[in-house]
Order: C-alpha cells, then sequence, then structure tokens
C-alpha cells in the first residue's frame, strides 16, 4: 500500500512511500547530513536513490543541481511523486536506469559530489536475502557490487570531488581498499553506535577523487539515549 508521510520535522514536505517495501531509513538521514557541500557545489549523484530521500534531505542544504539515479521502476515512481508534489523538480532530476550507465548518461568529471546507500550484503549472504525482487535488489549486490559503484563515481566524479557512502561496518576495510583501488582517498570517517556500551554497525566514509593522504577520524555518533528516545545530534537532523 502506498502512503504519504511527512518528510520528518520539515514543514510542509512528504515522502511517497511502499509498505511492502523498505520505507527511507536512518541511514540515509546520516549520509545526507555527513557529506561535505561547498558553495562552489554545482552538481549532485545520488547512486541507487530509491524513493528519493537523500535528494530531497541535501536539497534543504544546497542550491546545486541533485540527480538520483534508480533501477526499479515501482521506487522510482515514488521518488518521482515526492518531488513534485514537494516542487522540488526544478532542483532535482531522477533517473530509472541502471546505476552502471552514468558513464555513459553523463560526461567524465562531471559532479562535484556522489553519494551512495547501496545495498548492503553481497549474494551470497543468505542470512538476509530475502525471497521479494524489490526488497532483494535493495539489500543484495544482485544487480550493483560495491566496486561498481566506486568505479562509475570516479568516472563521473570531478578532480577532487567528494564522494561519500554509508554501510555496513563489517565492510569498513573493504571499503577503504576498493576506494584506494580506484584513487578515491578516504579522507573522513564516523562510526555510528546504536548507543552507548553497544558495537558499531553503521560506518560512514567520505573520500576525494585523487585527493591526498591524510585520513580524520570523527566523534562517534550515537544513535540512541538509554532510555531508547534519539540522541540530541540525531534529533538535530530532523529539521524544523
Amino acid at each position: 500500500m502506498i502512503v504519504k508521510n511527512t518528510l520528518l520535522n520539515f514543514k510542509d514536505k512528504y515522502i511517497y512511500q511502499d509498505t511492502r517495501y523498505f520505507k527511507m531509513s536512518l541511514d540515509s538521514v546520516l549520509l545526507a547530513n555527513f557529506v561535505k557541500i561547498n558553495l562552489r557545489d554545482k552538481m549532485i549523484m545520488d547512486i541507487a536513490t530509491g524513493n528519493a530521500p537523500i535528494p530531497m534531505l541535501l536539497s534543504f542544504r544546497t542550491k546545486a543541481k541533485i540527480y538520483g539515479i534508480e533501477l526499479q521502476k515501482e521506487i522510482f515512481s515514488l521518488g518521482m511523486k515526492s518531488i513534485i508534489e514537494n516542487k522540488m523538480d526544478n532542483q532535482i532530476n531522477l533517473i530509472c536506469n541502471d546505476a552502471k550507465n552514468l558513464g555513459d548518461l553523463f560526461e567524465s568529471d562531471t559532479f562535484d559530489i556522489v553519494t551512495c546507500n547501496p545495498p548492503y550484503f553481497k549474494t551470497n549472504n543468505l542470512k538476509y536475502e530475502n525471497d521479494d525482487r524489490i526488497k532483494s535488489l535493495a539489500r543484495h549486490e544482485k544487480t550493483l557490487t560495491l566496486e561498481d559503484i566506486v568505479i562509475v563515481s570516479r568516472k563521473i566524479l570531478k578532480n577532487n570531488g567528494r564522494f561519500a557512502i554509508v554501510h555496513r561496518h563489517e565492510r569498513f576495510i573493504e571499503i577503504i581498499i576498493m576506494m584506494k583501488r580506484y584513487n578515491i582517498e578516504p579522507k573522513r570517517v564516523q562510526f555510528i553506535y546504536p548507543k552507548k556500551g553497544k558495537e558499531c554497525d553503521l560506518v560512514l566514509i567520505e573520500g576525494i577523487k585523487n585527493g591526498k593522504e591524510g585520513l580524520s577520524i570523527l566523534q562517534p555518533l550515537f544513535v540512541y539515549e538509554n532510555d531508547g528516545k534519539y540522541t540530541k545530534e540525531i534529533q538535530g537532523m530532523f529539521g524544523e
């Protein structure tokens, strides 16, 4: 069933979601707040954009042109519906296509920033496998692998452009190795914890195409207080 939800606490902004599929997650909120954006940035691409939560959240931080690419038509159409209703279509442009084709759709060195909240699990990880096609493609690297993402990001990024990703903590080393392999130098890392005393479960990583070596590890970010409420840092990401 398609439902219309408010977009966090942003006044008069909405997001359309389908209760049969994955809804907008905190992961997208974290990434949209983590990535660095400068006034000179003019072009942003969000890979595997889903129903476009990241482009919509980024639109509150920048006047840059924002693109999102999503393979699955069912999810893409929800994003289009939200963007049109929110009157964001002058700034945000969604593309229904395979992200691996971005190098054909755009010239090299086009984007200042590429973001991605990708499928988290490899296809050999049956523990999290879902029988539903749409959920499975969103969760597993069936059509888009981590290497695919890094390769195409490097191609479409300008020199010194930024690549930012949110991912499962257990793939941290793999992501760092993959980024360096394709000359995206890791520059900023932040580990995300459910609450104090718990193990890390997510990581945010930002790198620069052809950047110089030098990595900053930011302070850890905790999602919940001991009473189950969101921390002030997380609440501050939710808008007005």
